[in-house]
């Protein structure tokens, strides 16, 4: 049986945090990392220039606290949102379909001229989103309550 866990449970409340620079966008990088999700919950709004996506993000920030209180590791549903897209490109990622479930490891900015650049997304199994913005503005939002980890474990990488 799954049972949800309470945001009221814990110390802090859900994520909502937004890099405006490559130093804020590693922080929201170690918070993604391991988030799983479908490739039909990525999306670009072309004409509201958003990519975002949502994730089932392995809560990091509350491991030390679930080993301390020996309760179950979290996972929580969170949008992760890029803002001011041009473009949109990808390798190794067949999008759009649900049975399709891929990781995400790493969330990358390379800086352009005059502000603008790439936010590379890197995907397990060397696949990558690549998503060209005028500036840099990511986005990282809970939107459920936390739920105990399916697999009852944290994510290793070996």
């Amino acid at each position: 049986m799954v049972e949800d866990a309470r945001f009221e449970d814990a110390a802090e409340g859900p994520l909502r945090l937004r890099a405006l620079d490559s130093e804020d966008l590693k922080v929201i990088s170690s918070l993604v990392q391991d988030a799983v999700f479908p490739s039909s919950e990525m999306t670009w709004d072309r004409r509201h220039r958003r990519f975002a996506i949502l994730l089932n993000r392995f809560r990091w920030e509350d491991t030390t606290g679930a080993e301390a209180r020996r309760r179950p590791y979290e996972r929580v549903q969170s949008v992760l949102a890029v803002e001011d897209v041009q473009r949109v490109g990808s390798q190794g990622v067949e999008r759009g379909d649900a049975d399709t479930i891929l990781s995400l490891l790493a969330i990358d900015f390379e800086a352009g001229e005059d502000g603008t650049g790439r936010v590379v997304l890197t995907l397990a199994g060397d696949g990558a989103v690549g998503i060209e913005v005028e500036a840099l503005e990511v986005v990282l939002r809970d939107v459920t309550r936390p739920y105990v980890a399916p697999s009852g474990k944290a994510p290793r990488h070996t």
